[in-house]
């Protein structure tokens, strides 16, 4: 199955049932578990069609703890119109421990028996990628022939989602696991991502930035347009005056940075915010050559969003390697590990 034909399945996420049949070829043909986690914000149609496994994340409200299943206990709009009227509850999250890791692995290989990939949220956001290779190595103390790999997919959220879908893609085109890892590892350089926040409350609350920030932010109407770095973490693109710039900065980003092959899927997600995602996706596709792009759209998964807050609307799409704008002193640094 070819690019476009992919692109046909997960078109508007109408036809995204669609993708069980080269999910189905991925496991049968390869046979390898291809394991993600619900830091990729999943269109749940969209993660159960790959018939990939989806680790919980869990997060706290409260009302106590809760495992990010995917808006099945809660919808989105229940969700961030609760965080909407009560500001100053503190929402956080839960990285996974490496003994929850291994018992995922480990329950994941003694029913399969074949290679498993982890494409898990990045590391520059948080320490459950670290957690997740602590659990390979307990799996191997039981199985020291099992091939569990672990990979930071370095793009979150939206992007990773995308990374996802595509390295599913490429297991149904025959590559090894060993071949998948590799790939991965390079291709999740190439996955731009863009988004916007209403608010830099919720950044603020969980320590992410000053708190002075974001009061300034609010009596000037700021609003910032945020990406993230070739190490994964939060990096701000600039602030802008207004909502409607700083989504029209996220256009610009797309415009400067798109790959031009309508073949590939994107995805535009929200947190509560439809119609600024729909005014994006409408944008995207009055640009020239972008008439029939792929789009995926999703929500901000209540893991994502005890950090971001309602009001985040985010691009993610195949693009340019970001790898080649790094500063001059990164690129030393990443040549010197390169030698070692």
């Amino acid at each position: 199955m070819d690019s476009t034909e992919v692109a046909a399945l997960v078109k508007n996420v109408t036809g995204v049932a669609a993708l069980s049949s080269y999910a189905q070829a991925y496991q049968k043909r390869l046979g390898v578990t291809i394991v993600a986690d619900t830091g990729a914000d999943f269109n749940p149609d969209v993660a159960k069609a790959l018939r990939i496994e989806v680790i919980p994340f869990r997060y706290v409200g409260p009302d106590g703890e809760h495992a990010d299943d995917m808006w099945q206990s809660i919808s989105p709009h229940d969700f961030y119109e609760y965080m909407r009227k009560h500001p100053d509850e503190r929402f956080r999250t839960q990285a996974v421990t490496p003994g929850a890791y291994m018992e995922i692995f480990k329950g994941l290989y003694e029913r399969w028996h074949r290679p498993i990939i982890y494409l898990g949220l990045t590391g520059g956001l948080s320490s459950s990628i670290d957690a997740a290779r602590q659990g390979v190595e307990l799996v191997k103390e039981d199985y020291p022939e099992a091939e569990i790999y672990v990979v930071d997919n370095l793009c979150p959220s939206a992007a990773a989602e995308l990374l996802v879908i595509e390295t599913v893609r490429q297991a149904a085109l025959g590559l090894t696991a060993k071949e998948l890892v590799a790939w991965a590892e390079d291709a999740r350089y190439f996955i731009q991502g863009y988004f916007t926040l209403d608010s830099l409350h919720w950044l603020a609350a969980g320590g992410r930035i000053p708190p002075a920030a974001a009061q300034v932010g609010g009596k000037l109407d700021v609003k910032p347009e945020l990406s993230y770095d070739v190490n994964g973490s939060l990096s701000l693109k600039g602030m802008c005056r207004g909502r409607r710039k700083a989504l029209r900065a996220i256009l610009k980003d797309f415009e400067n940075n798109y790959a031009h092959d309508p073949s590939l899927p994107m995805v535009i997600m929200d947190a509560d915010a439809p119609k600024d995602a729909e005014w994006l996706e409408k944008k995207i596709r009055e640009m020239e050559g972008c008439a029939d792009i792929t789009v995926v759209r999703s929500s901000i998964s209540p893991v994502i969003g005890s950090h971001v807050g309602p009001g985040m609307v985010a691009a993610a799409f195949w693009g340019t390697d970001r790898r080649e704008k790094l500063s001059l002193t990164d690129r030393i640094a990443r040549r010197v590990r390169a030698k070692e």
